[in-house]
């Protein structure tokens, strides 16, 4: 296939692949109303837009009109640190209302498209095979699972990392892992634990079969990652929260691999639910057609032997074995540990994802070998897998592009009724009460939004870990409330049914059913 076509494959695939799964609506950055309805995209928007207009932060990566007066750093917040601070640095030419996960979610697709082409590009045997080879590593269904946790959707990272390992040039360099490593420690810690597992592979193998001035250049630049990990930790503001303490819960069922899980991601095969939590984060469904391509792996390579390319990449592939046979084993896990054991593991609680790299690995070797057929041959056969693949997943990209349509219409606010703005921006700082915004995570998303617009501090937060003295200063905050206490030119929202002392009933009133005590 000419050159010149490569570059238009390499954006009408991915292309292709996001008009599937979400609404082209989802692309417009000044589209907001679709996600302030309690999901946790909402909250991903939400955070980047606090850090945008809060002049505190400077380049932090912590926001302070979330969670007043400590802050919550962005990475809690789920909303994706690079793109924030690159946000930041060019509000002036965003809209007053900005999101930018849809082009976000289009730019980790064409990513993805790239560095599946960049594995497969020397060992397919004709275009056809090629491209649908890319086509099938690129876009497994468990991408696309991550569509509510946007920043997991850059397994671009994985697939980097394998590249770089698979490459004994580039594999051995900081200057390709260093800034890989970066991208995934501002993107997610979680992706971050994959591509750091697949770095240490390369390092073990260059330490085992090196000889004495390389392990000490090993050792040196182990050193230098830890540190530059460390120091990026540090400026995500990592430290002072509090263990989830529910390591497990989160893990892989042993029959994710052909287990859709959820019957209205699979049209031909059989889904049974798992326990709460399994599911999703465990989700690891091949579908019809990548089954059908392990099948068909399988027995090419008892057939046919692989050619001197396939066999370079094979035994270097070798080389992740630990770190695969770690990731897998922390996946799976859900035996009673030790405290101290579960402490440690806490960072990775959603160990379920941890499985990601592995299935990567599996679909690369089963491409691998059916690339061992003709090229006639090969290009039958994974026409026949992506057919089939199509069918069965046309199921979930329905119900996936469900979930975004409403960015193709005006969703209805919450916020309706005109006197909210003067209210909130009457305010020194906001307050909901009780402090669990998830009781009601959409309404806290548009009052808080509009806040931040107003730079008006809220106190309460939704982060994915609690930050230890923001709970005591919750808990003291609620006390004096029941108490009747009141903090001078606070706007409290109440969101349950109680009792308000005769103080604060005096000052409350209700803006489109929502139950205020003015400050």
């Amino acid at each position: 296939m000419r050159r010149s076509v490569t570059p238009v494959l390499l954006l009408l695939l991915p292309m292709l692949a996001f008009l599937a799964f979400f609404h082209v609506e989802t692309l417009d950055i000044g589209n907001v109303g679709w996600l302030l309805n309690g999901s946790d995209a909402g909250e991903n928007a939400l955070g980047l837009h606090a850090y945008r207009y809060d002049p505190a932060a400077g380049l932090s990566l912590r926001t302070y009109l979330l969670n007043a007066p400590q802050g919550v750093p962005v990475l809690f917040t789920d909303s994706n640190p690079l793109v924030t601070l690159a946000a930041k640095l060019a509000s002036p030419l965003l809209p007053g209302d900005a999101q930018l996960i849809g082009p976000f979610i289009l730019l980790c697709l064409i990513a993805q498209t790239l560095f599946a082409w960049a594995l497969l590009r020397r060992h397919a045997p004709g275009p056809v095979a090629l491209w649908i080879g890319v086509a099938l590593l690129a876009f497994p269904p468990t991408l696309f699972n991550r569509f509510v946790h946007a920043n997991l959707m850059a397994h671009w990272l994985i697939l980097a990392a394998l590249w770089l390992f698979l490459d004994p040039v580039r594999s051995r360099t900081l200057r390709w892992w260093g800034p890989l490593i970066v991208l995934a420690a501002l993107i997610h810690s979680y992706l971050l634990v994959m591509v750091g597992a697949i770095w240490a592979s390369a390092l073990l193998v260059r330490f085992t079969q090196g000889p004495r001035p390389e392990r000490i250049a090993v050792l040196g630049q182990g050193t230098a990652v830890l540190v530059l990990v460390a120091l990026l930790a540090h400026w995500l503001g990592v430290g002072g929260q509090l263990p989830a303490g529910n390591f497990g819960f989160y893990s892989m069922p042993l029959d994710a691999l052909w287990n859709p899980a959820i019957p209205s991601f699979t049209n031909l095969l059989p889904a049974h639910e798992t326990s709460p939590g399994r599911g999703f984060e465990g989700f690891h469904y091949l579908g019809a057609g990548g089954l059908l391509l392990v099948a068909a792996a399988i027995l090419a390579a008892l057939r046919l032997p692989a050619d001197a390319r396939q066999r370079v990449t094979l035994d270097r592939l070798r080389g992740l074995a630990p770190a695969l046979i770690v990731l897998a084993i922390i996946a799976v896990v859900r035996l009673p540990l030790p405290e101290t054991v579960r402490l440690l593991l806490d960072p990775v609680r959603a160990s379920g994802r941890l499985f990601w790299p592995v299935g990567y690995v599996l679909i690369l070797v089963a491409l691998l070998a059916v690339y061992r057929l003709s090229a006639e041959r090969a290009a039958l056969l994974l026409v026949a897998v992506l057919t089939i693949q199509i069918v069965d997943l046309d199921a979930m990209a329905y119900a996936i592009r469900a979930q975004s349509d409403a960015a193709a219409r005006a969703p209805a606010s919450r916020l309706r009724d005109p006197r909210w703005i003067g209210t909130i921006a009457s305010a020194r700082s906001i307050a909901f009460m009780p402090g669990d915004v998830t009781r009601d995570l959409g309404l806290f998303q548009e009052i808080a939004w509009q806040a931040a617009k107003l730079h008006r501090p809220v106190t309460n937060v939704y982060a994915a870990r609690a930050d230890r003295a923001a709970v005591t200063r919750l808990h003291a905050e609620a006390d004096a409330f029941r108490r009747g206490t009141r903090v001078p030119g606070r706007l409290y929202v109440v969101t349950d049914d109680r009792t308000l002392p005769a103080a604060m009933a005096l000052r409350a009133r209700r803006i489109d059913g929502v139950r205020l005590v003015l400050p």
